[in-house]
Order: C-alpha cells, then structure tokens, then sequence
C-alpha cells in the first residue's frame, strides 16, 4: 500500500503510530523521498518522482516475487532507474510516462492501489513487450539478485573459486533431489 501525502511534509507521529498496526508493507511518500517506517528505511529520489519510485517497487516485487525479500532490496534495485532519469532525459521520460500509462490502466488508485497482485500482475502481462517494462525487467535481473545481502536467501554463497572451488565445496551435494 502506498500513502501519498500531498501538501504536508510528511507523515505526524500520531499517524505513524496509528498505521503501525497495518499488517501490509506502508511505504510514504515524503518530499523526494519513499520511506518505509515500518522496517526503517528510506530511499531519496533526485529525477524521479517518489511517487514513480514507490509504485517502481511494487513493481518489481511484483515482477520477481520473493516474500523472503524485504522491500528495501527491490527499492536499492530499481535505485538505478532514478540514477539513470538524472543523466538521461530519454530514460526519464519512458519511466515516468510507463508508470503514468500503468496508473492509468489500473484506474482510481493507480497501479500501487490495486489490492490483489493477480490484477497487478495481469496489467504487467498486457504491457510485458513494451521498452518500458522491459528496461524494469532487465534493469532488475541485476540490480537485484547481485545484491549480496540477499545471497543467503536464496541459498547462494557467491562464487566459489576464492574458497577453493565447487569441486572441493559440495559439487555432488544433492540434498535437493
């Protein structure tokens, strides 16, 4: 769920501790920032919108879903698009118009406002050969599983030639058959 607070600073004490309860990851907008009270962590933004980057996050979650994966990891992989807006007017423009054009697919709430990720994933399905979502898509692959915070997640413990190979370090290890 995303929370946009239009004209006020941000978010008052009294309405984060109000939402604290809120089982569903809250992200607020605030400024030029996307923050995530809940588990205490921010991402500034500097070309894009934050409100671009909040609904950039739910879409790569939805995307590449990894319940096991907190937000932040899927806020740090799509930190490039924003880095990227800064020096490439072009990249810019098909990011904020490819959410602007989601949002607007998705009706009253936009795309961040859809409550089911069934529909979510449904309008992904109908714009999945657009540049837009394949600059996402592909920016993803790598922004987010080279993160090495997540590697132990998914049960990888990086390369192995500094620890003496995968012959030596469970090469015939089939407890997954």
């Amino acid at each position: 769920m995303v929370t946009i607070h239009e004209g006020r600073p941000g978010l008052s004490r009294r309405e984060l501790l109000k939402r604290g309860g809120v089982g569903a990851a809250l992200l607020v907008i605030s400024g030029s920032a996307v923050i995530s009270p809940q588990h205490a962590w921010g991402l500034e933004t500097t070309a894009l919108k934050p409100e671009t980057m909040a609904t950039l996050i739910q879409m790569a979650r939805d995307i590449y879903p990894h319940d096991q994966v907190p937000d932040k990891y899927y806020a740090i992989a799509v930190k490039s698009h924003d880095e990227m807006a800064g020096k490439d007017a072009a990249h810019k423009e098909l990011i904020e118009k490819g959410i602007a054009d989601l949002d607007q697919k998705a009706g009253a709430g936009g795309y961040a406002g859809l409550g089911w990720e069934e529909e979510r994933v449904k309008l992904l399905q109908g714009i999945e050969d657009t540049p837009f979502f394949q600059a996402i898509r592909g920016g993803l692959v790598v922004g987010l599983y080279n993160q090495k915070e997540i590697w132990p997640i998914f049960g990888y413990e990086g390369e192995s030639y500094s620890k003496g190979g995968y012959i030596a370090r469970g090469f015939d290890d089939i407890e997954w058959l």
